[in-house]
């Protein structure tokens, strides 16, 4: 049996947790390998084994494992998309932007090309209310965030989507504090109807440019000025 840490105090299923995305993510047991029968696993942790249940339970729903019916666990992935995410919403907001950048100028050149009549509703909605909006920060911020998830669902490609998905809460994070920065430019309400209008017109290429220099002078300014 391999070496896990025993678990002594605290939350009993979150420690079971920690314990066993640990021994999968330092390769205790490759991708493929199934993991020791519940039996095996609370002893090893010394807990019970409804805690061992619903720690699998968990890594199970997060992806890292999976479970065959009838034949045991087995790990499926050695990384944990939420730690991931947890491990991105912790990085710089340059390192975000930057993230963004990438993601949404991609998408906006596959909307030029894929935009449904639907998609230019959407899109369009969500920037009237921006504009609607005014000085109400937290109104604005919540249309703005709805225009660039239209956007990227304009591009149709599912991979995209649950990417930009996952990356979601960051995203919210760098509209927030390019609109309450005084440090950081604002991209207009010009910039984000120039942008709609080149998805609009079916122009992929000025769609990506212009998605790109949407936040370029935000990360010019983190940058420190350099480009």
């Amino acid at each position: 049996m391999k070496e896990l840490h025993r678990i002594k105090r605290g939350s009993l299923v979150d420690t079971a947790i920690d314990s066993l995305r640990t021994a999968i993510q330092q390769g205790h047991w490759p991708v493929g390998e199934r993991l020791p029968v519940e039996a095996e696993l609370s002893q090893a942790l010394g807990v019970s084994r409804n805690t061992v249940r619903e720690a699998v339970r968990v890594l199970v729903h997060v992806g890292m494992l999976e479970t065959r019916q009838g034949d045991g666990t087995y790990v499926r992935s050695t990384r944990d998309p939420g730690e991931s995410l947890r491990r991105v919403a912790r990085s710089r907001l340059k390192d975000q932007l930057e993230v963004r950048i990438m993601l949404e100028a991609e998408a906006a050149g596959f909307a030029a090309r894929r935009r449904t009549a639907e998609d230019l509703r959407q899109m369009t909605e969500a920037l009237d209310q921006r504009a609607r909006a005014g000085n109400n920060l937290a109104e604005r911020v919540y249309h703005d965030e709805r225009f660039h998830h239209a956007l990227v669902e304009a591009a149709h490609n599912p991979a995209l989507l649950e990417m930009y998905r996952y990356f979601a809460q960051s995203v919210t994070e760098t509209i927030e504090r390019t609109e309450k920065d005084a440090d950081l430019p604002e991209p207009s309400q010009e910039d984000h109807e120039l942008l709609l209008a080149a998805i609009r017109q079916q122009n992929p290429d000025r769609a990506v440019t212009l998605a790109r220099s949407l936040l370029a002078p935000s990360l010019t300014t983190l940058n420190g000025g350099d480009q």
